[in-house]
């Protein structure tokens, strides 16, 4: 019988970099902009001009982007570890799913990507005290919608994607993989 290899997926580091690139330049161009004296819609610098503060909040937005790449490109912790005791899901939470408190795994797909489906026991769910919020657009754990004991896992920003997870919950649990 073939060894298997436990799983650790981390946060990617060229997505998170350039999450916070794109950021950096976007706000960049924006301040080059208007401070080029060619932009005659260029807001005044009140809070009396909506215009200013449309754009003072996605300065903000985009600074929020700038702090979330960066940490999470010098984070490299493992957010999800799958291994012969189960999943460990890490995204701020650091709950272990046992595989007996698992009670199927699946893919499904939101438009082009696949994301990781994970069935868990009512009362295990509720002691892993996931702090699962459908608000939370960031956030790479969400509810799903209409299960109640269940977890997605979405693998943008990580640097593996769903199938290779779910190919190493078939080398430990081949029996949980639903279809």
């Amino acid at each position: 019988m073939a060894v298997r290899q436990a799983l650790e997926v981390r946060f990617g580091t060229l997505h998170n970099l350039g999450m916070a690139a794109v950021s950096l330049l976007m706000i960049g161009s924006a301040i080059a902009h208007f401070a080029s004296g060619d932009a005659a819609n260029a807001p005044t610098l009140s809070l009396q001009d909506p215009r200013f503060v449309m754009f003072a909040l996605l300065a903000l937005i985009m600074v929020y982007y700038i702090y979330l790449g960066v940490s999470r490109f010098l984070d490299r912790t493992p957010q999800v570890v799958i291994d012969h005791d189960g999943i460990a899901l890490g995204f701020g939470r650091n709950a272990r799913i046992a595989w007996g408190d698992i009670e199927w795994v699946r893919l499904r797909r939101l438009a082009m990507r696949t994301q990781l489906q994970i069935g868990i026991e009512p009362q295990a769910f509720l002691a892993a005290d996931l702090r699962l919020s459908q608000f939370n657009v960031d956030d790479s754990l969400r509810p799903i919608r209409g299960v109640p004991a269940a977890v997605i896992v979405r693998d943008n920003g990580l640097d593996s994607n769903a199938l290779t997870m779910l190919d190493a919950v078939k080398a430990f649990r081949p029996n949980l993989v639903r279809s």
